[in-house]
């Protein structure tokens, strides 16, 4: 068998069993957990982690596909790419899930839905790490539903490089580079990605609708294109042996048209966002130590000629820290603590801002022959605008037999509002911070896993439709549920990847959260019994989910998506590859009103140096 593609089975296994590594494979490492570098096997949290074999293997066409593929992941969208698109974290929306981009926040302050997935691109990513649960105690604010570190490829020694170019259904056109050198001194990396596509209509009718079913060049309806290019710099220089410094910038450029909810429209978005970062690391026999400098630069414009309107949204996120890595008791255990100060501004018309400051601890011990693993958090953050809040996590995991292992989690959480929540034409000065309580318990063994999670949130923020503002919910919803999750062998050159999501998603009066759906089945079969060819079909299942609350609105689920993509290894040089989305043609809606794309084909080449 092809040693690359086998490699990616036992890569895909590692993650789902956290099993240690063979002598073909490092561990996975992860830092989102703990705000530190962890072997996955050593975490308690419940995380998932989507490497860039899998990206490669599957070639999804967007960060938001690639979650999708997870338990406990769903999204919906107002369209196709480029058109917003709202993640669900366990029944948490977008708004209250901490995003990242190589430890950079991505979370957009001046608007509703927290980080702007939609203009994410996955031809640079390394590796996707997703925490659960309730994680304040480690990162603040809008991590109560979890963090999703979103980590770019690094330079390896040497010379690399790697030139991509995809063409497929809709006029849809993706290109891009990337070039790496590394020394012992120092390294440089670069990429550059771009997709220009014709798209298709982002408004469809609505499922009351006669004309419901058909597509939009059935309907008469123009196609919303959309054109992203996203350029990723990383450099990073070694003083000496214990010193070292780091820096990182990335642009995301993205021009898209969309549509209104009611009719086909000539909308206009343009989107300019800059997130950047500087570190100092020094390295003792004591401690790990690193001093950051961090800032995202949010620039986006609305254009609706329908009112000759214009909207401008100019907002920048800078955080300033320092954190200490420092190892004992043989280095079975660790301790980092942190400080770190963010200031949050939405300059236009709102022209408002505030600031934290906050300091952190986390402690992780290994006791037992490393069977047994406890790692607690503790947070307290001061805001000029808010109450000031202490929050804390606490988890455990125990390794029973072999691979047989169980972990337990608790932790507190909050939300505090964006600047449009709070200063917009819509906005609530009153606003108050949600508060989430949160646990999960999960057990694994060799590829299964089974999860339980409860998550509470006291006055959650939601449009209230009878002030036409936002306000707090009074009571705590309830958002709970199970996971199973299964990865297996089938042979030697077949693997099977199947997970379960049941959720319920309840406000304080009992009634259901708007498009959650119950339950939700991900599946996957990937055969690599021909030299150099590797075979996958993957789809998922949404069952019944309402476009409003309480049951309310149209019923939008229901309706599974197969997909297929066949790889094929050409030389040490060149690969290629064949993907087919929607490969029956199924006709469905995310939210009611907005257009899925129909039954698309793409094909694609890769050369590597």
């Amino acid at each position: 068998m092809n040693k690359k593609i086998s490699t990616s089975i036992v890569a895909s296994l590692l993650i789902a069993t956290n099993i240690y590594a063979t002598e073909e494979l490092a561990p996975i490492t992860v830092t989102s957990a703990t705000k530190t570098a962890q072997s996955i096997k050593d975490v308690t949290s419940n995380i998932d982690v989507i490497t860039s074999e899998e990206i490669e293997e599957r070639h999804f066409s967007s960060v938001t596909e690639a979650l999708n593929t997870l338990p406990g992941i769903s999204f919906t969208s107002n369209g196709g790419l480029g058109n917003s698109s709202s993640v669900y974290v366990r029944g948490n929306d977008s708004k209250r899930t901490l995003v990242l981009i190589d430890g950079i926040r991505y979370n957009d302050i001046t608007g509703l839905s927290g980080a702007p997935f939609e203009h994410l691109m996955i031809e640079d990513i390394e590796q996707i790490e997703v925490v659960k649960g309730a994680q304040s105690g480690v990162w603040g604010a809008d991590a109560s539903a979890g963090v999703i570190n979103i980590i770019t490829k690094t330079a390896k020694s040497g010379t690399h490089g790697d030139i991509n170019v995809e063409y497929g259904s809709f006029d849809t056109k993706k290109y891009g580079m990337n070039l790496s050198h590394k020394t012992d001194k120092y390294y440089v990396k670069g990429s550059i990605h771009k997709i220009d596509t014709d798209g298709y209509s982002s408004f469809v009718a609505k499922k009351s609708s006669a004309d419901y079913g058909k597509r939009g060049d059935k309907l008469g309806l123009e196609d919303d294109g959309y054109e992203n290019l996203t350029v990723n710099l990383k450099a990073g220089y070694n003083i000496d042996d214990s010193n070292k410094i780091d820096v990182s910038h990335t642009i995301i450029d993205a021009d898209s048209n969309f549509d209104s909810s009611s009719a086909d429209a000539y909308n206009t978005s343009s989107t300019k966002d800059k997130f950047s970062t500087i570190s100092y690391e020094n390295k003792n026999d004591f401690a790990t130590t690193d001093i950051y400098a961090k800032r995202s630069e949010f620039d986006r414009e609305y254009y609706y000629p329908a009112y000759g309107s214009l909207s401008e949204y100019d907002g920048v996120v800078k955080e300033y820290g320092v954190k200490t890595n420092i190892a004992y008791l043989n280095d079975s255990s660790f301790l980092v603590l942190g400080a770190d100060y963010k200031s949050f501004e939405h300059k236009n018309d709102l022209n408002e801002k505030y600031n934290n400051k906050a300091v952190f601890i986390t402690n992780s011990n290994k006791f037992n022959d490393n069977k047994t693993i406890i790692t607690e958090s503790l947070r307290f953050d001061s805001y000029t605008k808010f109450d000031d809040k202490t929050t804390a996590k606490i988890g455990i995991k125990q390794y029973i037999w072999k691979d047989l292992n169980v972990s337990a989690n608790y932790g507190t959480a909050y939300n505090v509002p964006t600047l449009y929540n709070l200063y917009s034409y819509y906005g609530n000065e009153d606003l108050n911070p949600e508060e989430t309580k949160n646990y999960d318990f999960q057990v694994e063994y060799q590829g299964f896993s089974v999860t339980y999670f409860n998550s509470k949130i006291k006055d959650m923020i939601d449009y209230d439709f009878a002030t036409s503002k936002y306000n707090n919910i009074d009571g705590t919803s309830t958002l709970k549920g199970y996971e199973f999750a299964y990865k297996h062998n089938l042979g030697a050159d077949a693997l099977l990847s199947l997970n379960y999501t049941h959720l319920s998603a309840q406000d304080s009066d009992g009634e259901d959260l708007a498009r959650r759906a119950k339950r939700q089945v991900g599946f996957g079969v990937d055969y690599y019994g021909i030299d150099k060819l590797h075979l996958n079909v993957n789809g998922s299942y949404v069952g019944t989910r309402y476009n409003s609350a309480n049951k309310a609105g149209a019923q939008t689920g229901r309706y599974t998506v197969w997909n297929s993509v066949i790889n094929y290894e050409i030389n040490k040089t060149f690969s290629t590859y064949l993907k087919v989305d929607n490969l029956f043609d199924k006709y469905y809606q995310t939210v009611d009103g907005y257009a899925t794309a129909e039954r698309s084909a793409y094909i694609g080449l890769k050369a590597t140096f």
